[in-house]
């Protein structure tokens, strides 16, 4: 018998194709699995919620206060200009990571020299409300300013010396960084 190489590979491939059809490693994805039993649910009621507080009326013992042992924040002046000997500031003086306090609640700020926008870049890491959401920042004589993703302004600090600053949330709250 003389086979050509052709017909050979014909043979063992219709085999192999006849072989793997009857195979029945795969018969188990034919079957459907049982139906899923529906989840229990429970009762919606609607109920009126009670009118929201007018500025200026919210009931101050409803709101937490920052812990004893919390930071002191120098205060600033009442027009928002900087503290008497306030340096002037550089982006380079600025730039690094910062612990931040924030009415007592801390976390971490990056400010890096890397432009965004109007100023440059920076990244809060588990803040509270408004600083978590810093996007940049920048710095304009005495004053540094964070920036939210808009351009609006979240908070106004001055050097208190050292490597530390003191300032306001734009809603009034105490803010500090202190080198981290």
């Amino acid at each position: 018998m003389n086979f050509s190489k052709t017909g050979l590979l014909a043979v063992s491939l219709a085999a192999l194709f006849a072989s793997g059809c009857s195979t029945s490693r795969f018969s188990s994805m034919d079957q459907q699995p049982a139906p899923l039993q529906a989840a229990p649910s429970g009762t919606v009621t609607a109920n009126q919620l009670p009118p929201p507080a007018s500025p200026g009326t919210a009931d101050p013992s409803k709101f937490p206060t920052a812990p004893q042992d919390a930071p002191q924040v120098a205060s600033l002046p009442p027009d928002g200009t900087a503290p008497a000997g306030a340096p002037d500031l550089t982006a380079s003086s600025v730039a690094g990571v910062w612990k931040a306090s924030v009415s007592g609640q801390s976390c971490q700020v990056a400010t890096p020299q890397t432009k965004f926008g109007a100023g440059y870049r920076a990244g809060p890491l588990h803040c509270p409300a408004p600083i978590n959401g810093i996007k940049s920042w920048n710095v304009s004589g005495k004053q540094l300013t964070l920036y939210d993703e808009n351009g609006g302004t979240l908070a106004r600090l001055y050097s208190s010396g050292g490597e530390k600053f003191d300032g306001q949330t734009s809603n009034g709250l105490p803010i500090s960084l202190t080198r981290g």
